[in-house]
Order: structure tokens, then sequence, then C-alpha cells
């Protein structure tokens, strides 16, 4: 339960038809399985206790009295438990039967939430049986526990504020106004779906969009726990489609007819937390009808088991890699082309460098030529060889300019460097930052007066990984006049030039593809200090600063959702395990952290560029952060 998470299941029990007796022991059973396994929210299904399709049987008193002795034997059963169960009883008060769940722990009734939208069509006559939830709570002894029946129920645990529960019932969720949007917006942030839902044909891929998007619209965790083929298939089947999801992503499924009892995952509650406070449209309505209702569980750290993306920024569905890739470079091509017709520029300069960075803006800015009718000859790639160039990278550089049809312009830039260290009076044997930036600012003087000669502007090639560590000289390769890559971390940079070079495989250009296949292949290197002997490049990035695939982890987690340093390790060391030990991630999070605080200073005053995914560091969109903010707070967090 600490740092948010917490392992919640569905539970589809086997049952047999107006047998409470027989079902509360499947519940009992699935429930110390669940306890077992370390759940501490089990869902059941609606009217779990006597089965869905009892119909008319409700009328009778013998059933009604068994549900509730069963949900007395439930209590009882459970009371040593750990965990907060959520089952399915029909409850009669005052002439009236409400279909209700059930909200139990530790052998105590919470609370008994009733289903507020009773459905009477098609296959559905529940109206018949069951009246909706009253406008008022009811309180009631029921299975020998003073309790109370009512929608607007918000349950709390003590010891994990983040864990805010609410309840709604199959039909709440189909209907145009959830009552889980009220429970969400008076702080709920799990809610369980009680259901009884018949399977038909395109109806699973149907549920699983619907519970994903009320999860994303109401910034929550949710829980939904399909009946299963234990109800009467006279005129309807259930297939036991369960589902659990997070802000839009569904965790965990069972497959319609799997005859899964538990379906469990760990759910992350304060990853809704952080995605609500950064949503001032995400409406909080406190509530005066809500009832609180307080309960206990011990606080423990959560084993994680759940699946975590090393990768956060890239695409994981193959199926979806084409459209994926397709959207971003239209992103990056069409704020290009935008900026360039705007500004009334005649060309597009570009520092080439036979690295990533360069490659795919070269190729954004063949898509935005394109677009705006102009010559790919109106793209100026300017490489611009000096003391760390090597043969490798040179080559590439010109190569996939020519191949692209860009206008290839060579300025070797060592004269008027050495000129510069005699001018300040700098050894060009001391190889300090002087020596390194020194370089990185000849180049974009160079560039920008092409640019301005040529009635051009300067397409900037940094991308999101290096704004975030300050991985750029300032005013040198920090500067342009449109950075197509700002939005862009470094391993969606690498996934959209090998998208690239596969695209031209299939169309037959496996030249291109071949220079962008090398390019892929060239260790990540600013390359301003001198070549080995050999002539490899002697200056490689990751071997300084760490692997950018932790960097573009850690940066997903610290700023989308502000996530702790302890957090973002604990994530990262399940995310690599088997690549990255937790010591080395350790390592390399400190310095990220670091580096990240010291280097504001750059972003402060970044050129325009588009933002493509979750994020961006621009200091007029979406992250915005004072120069001068210190890291002590979150570096000694991250020694606790």
């Amino acid at each position: 339960m600490k740092d948010g998470f917490l392992r919640v299941a569905t539970a589809c029990p086997a049952i047999r038809v107006a047998d409470p007796a027989y079902n509360v022991a499947s519940h009992i059973a699935a429930a110390r399985d669940a306890a077992a396994g370390g759940v501490r929210v089990l869902a059941f299904p609606e009217l779990s206790l006597p089965a869905y399709t009892c119909s008319d049987l409700f009328y009778q008193e013998v059933l009604l009295d068994a549900c509730e002795a069963a949900l007395g034997e439930y209590l009882a059963a459970t009371a040593d438990l750990d965990m907060v169960s959520i089952v399915g009883v029909p409850v009669r008060h005052a002439g009236r039967l409400y279909n209700c769940a059930a909200v139990t722990c530790r052998g105590h009734l919470l609370g008994l939430v009733p289903k507020t939208h009773v459905c009477t069509y098609a296959e559905f006559y529940e109206g018949r049986q069951f009246t909706s939830a009253p406008a008022d709570p009811i309180f009631l002894t029921f299975a020998g526990e003073e309790t109370c029946l009512f929608s607007k129920q918000l349950f709390a645990c003590r010891k994990m504020p983040s864990l805010l529960l609410a309840a709604e019932i199959c039909e709440d969720l189909w209907v145009a106004d959830p009552p889980s949007n009220a429970h969400c917006a008076a702080g709920a942030t799990l809610v369980a779906n009680l259901s009884a839902s018949d399977e038909t044909v395109g109806k699973c891929d149907y549920r699983r969009s619907l519970i994903g998007i009320q999860s994303a619209r109401a910034m929550c965790v949710y829980l939904y726990a399909d009946a299963g083929t234990g109800e009467s298939g006279t005129d309807m089947v259930f297939s036991g489609n369960c589902f659990i999801a997070e802000a839009g992503r569904i965790l965990a499924e069972s497959a319609p007819f799997s005859d899964r009892v538990l379906t469990v995952t760990e759910v992350d509650l304060k990853r809704a937390e952080a995605m609500r406070a950064r949503t001032n449209t995400f409406v909080s309505r406190p509530d005066n009808a809500y009832r609180t209702v307080p309960f206990s569980l011990s606080l423990t750290t959560t084993p994680l088991t759940r699946a975590e993306s090393p990768t956060p920024f890239v695409p994981h569905d193959e199926s979806e890699r084409y459209a994926r890739s397709e959207l971003i470079l239209n992103i990056q091509s069409r704020g290009l082309a935008g900026r360039v017709e705007r500004s009334h520029s005649r060309t597009m300069v570009i520092g080439v460098s036979g690295g990533l960075d360069s490659t795919l803006a070269l190729l954004v800015a063949a898509r935005a030529a394109d677009l705006l009718g102009l010559p790919r000859t109106s793209i100026v790639a300017v490489t611009m060889p000096c003391f760390g160039t090597t043969a490798r990278t040179k080559s590439n550089a010109e190569k996939l300019s020519e191949k692209l049809g860009a206008t290839l312009r060579i300025v070797d830039i060592k004269a008027a460097v050495d000129r510069h260290f005699l001018d300040i009076g700098h050894d060009p044997e001391n190889r300090n930052v002087v020596y390194e930036n020194a370089q990185a600012r000849e180049r974009t003087q160079v560039l920008m007066d092409i640019a301005n000669g040529m009635g051009g502007l300067v397409v900037g090639t940094g991308d999101l990984s290096e704004l975030a560590l300050g991985w750029a000289t300032y005013n040198g390769d920090h500067m342009s006049m449109y950075g197509v890559n700002a939005g862009v971390p470094k391993t969606l940079v690498r996934y959209l030039v090998a998208f690239e070079a596969d695209r031209f495989t299939a169309a037959g250009d496996t030249e291109t593809a071949a220079c962008l296949a090398d390019i892929l292949a060239t260790p990540v290197s600013p390359e301003l200090l001198p070549p080995e002997e050999n002539g490899e490049i002697a200056q490689k990035t990751e071997g300084i600063v760490g692997p950018y695939e932790l960097h573009d982890f850690f940066l997903y987690y610290f700023v989308r959702f502000g996530f702790p340093p302890k957090k973002i390790l604990r994530m990262a060391t399940l995310a690599f395990a088997g690549t990255y030990g937790e010591t080395e991630i350790k390592e390399y999070l400190t310095l990220f952290v670091r580096r990240f605080f010291a280097q504001q200073f750059k972003r402060s005053c970044l050129p325009d560029g588009p933002k493509v995914g979750s994020l961006c560091l621009s200091p007029r969109g979406d992250f915005r952060m004072p120069s001068d903010a210190q890291a002590a707070a979150w570096l000694e967090e991250l020694t606790k």
C-alpha cells in the first residue's frame, strides 16, 4: 500500500442460481485465496450471493433470508482478512427491494450501496423486482450489523488516504452520467462495479472501451466484476469478462468464458491523484450529501508484479506502429511547415552530424518541404566537421542529405574555432568545457548566418531528453528558430528513425534504409573531443550521463506525475529487471535529479517547438520551474 500501490482483484466464483449457502462458500474461498495473494480490495459480481438471474424468486422470503444469512456468514468467515470486499446482495426494507453492493472489511459491514439505474429494457427487467436507490440514506440492521443503505457513500482508508472507495452497479456505468462521475468528483479514487453483463457478439470490445474511457474520464481506478457462467442460461449467457483499469489503461482482464476466478493486479492510486492535480477541468465537487465511512487496513509494501514498460514514451502495440509513427512525424512536419510558411522563409537550414537527432530533423524537414510544395533543395543541410568528427558520422550525414535531395553544404570550422581560441587566449590542448562549447557555438553561428543569407530559418535538432538533462551548449545547439524535436525524447527519436528506415526498405530504397540503419547503430555523441586512434568516437554520451532509456523513464514519471525519486526508483527497478540493478539505477537517478534542477535555466528560454506526447518542457507549455530551484529535498528523499 506504500507509494500509492495497491493489489486489487475481481472475483467470479462458481455459483448456483438461488443457492446462497453454496455461493457464499465459493465467495469465502475466493476471498481467502485473494487475501493470501496480498489483495486488499476485492470486488464480486452483481447479486453474486443469490445469482443475478433469480428473477421472480427475489420475491421469495426464503431466498432473501438466505442471502442475508449468507452475508453474515461471509462477514464472520472473513473477519481475519486484511481486505475490503464488495459483495452483491439483495436488501429489503420497508416493502422495497434494493440491488446492493455490500462493502465489508474485517468482518464488519461498512455500508450498502444500492443500484441507481435499475434497467428494464431489452433482455433486462430488473424494475419488476427492484427499486432504484433512495434519495436519502436509510439506516437499518442487516446481517446482524447496523449499517446505512445509500448510493452516496465513500469508504476511506485511515492509513492510506489515497484509497477512497466508491461503488456502482452494472447499468450505472452504461448511462450518460454514471454515478461514478459524482463519486470521483467527491473524491473517490477507486470505483468497484458489480456487474451482470450478458455476453453478445461485439459486447466484450464495447465493454472494454467503456471501462477504459470511464477510468480515464474520472481519472480513477475501476474494478469491473462480471457475472460468470454459473448464472442461468435460460435467456442470456454470462462470461465473467472482468476488467481492472487505471486512468484509461486496462491493466488486467479475464477473457470471456475463461473460468478464471480471480483477476489480480496492482494499481497506482497516486497516479490518478497526480492527474487530477494537473487537470483543472477535473472539477472536485464536495457534496455534503456524501457519507464518508472509515476503515482500516495495515500499511505494508505491495510487491509489484504489474507490467511496467521500460519505455513509456514509445508505442508498444506493434499493430499501431505505423499510425502512431506517422502521427508523430505529421505533428513535427506540420508544425515546421506552418512556421516556414508564416515566417515567409525560403529555406530550412539544418546542422547535420550523422547522429540520431539531426537525422530525425532532416527527415521531418523533407516531409515539411513536400507539404509546402517546395523542392527538397530548399533544405540546406550543413555539415560542420571539427576536432571530434569521425569519418563514419560525416559520411552518413552527407549521404543522407544527398539521398533526401537536400542542398548539402560542408563548412569546416576548425580554423574558425582555432582563431577563436587565439582571440580569447584558450590553449587548444586544454580540452575543457571551453574547448567543447566553442565548437557548438561556432556551429550555431554558422547556421544562423547561412539562414540569414538565404532568407531561411534554422531548424533545431535537440531532443526532449537532452533538454531534461541540460545536455546542450547554452546558446549553441540549445538555440534555433524552431526546434522540431523539442517534444521527442531520445527513445522515441530512435523509434521514429527506425520506422523511417523500415519505410524506405518497403519502398525499395535500400541505400537510404542502410544509411539510417548505420546511424541507428552509431553511439550517441556530441563529437566535441578528438576521436580515438582507430577513428572511432571517443566521447559517448551514455557513458557520461548514463543510458537514455533510464533517463527517459525518470523524466516521464518525474514530470508527468510528479512522483518522488524513491517511488521512481522502485518502478524502474521493476521495469529494468535483468538489465540494470537497483544500485546502478539509483546512481543514474541521482544524476538525473541533480542535472534536471541545475539545468532549468536552459529550458527557461527555449525556442518554439511542437509538443507531440503527454509532456514537454517548454516554459510556455507543460512545465514551468524557477531556474533557482534546489534539488536538496528530492535528493534527500532518495536516500531515506
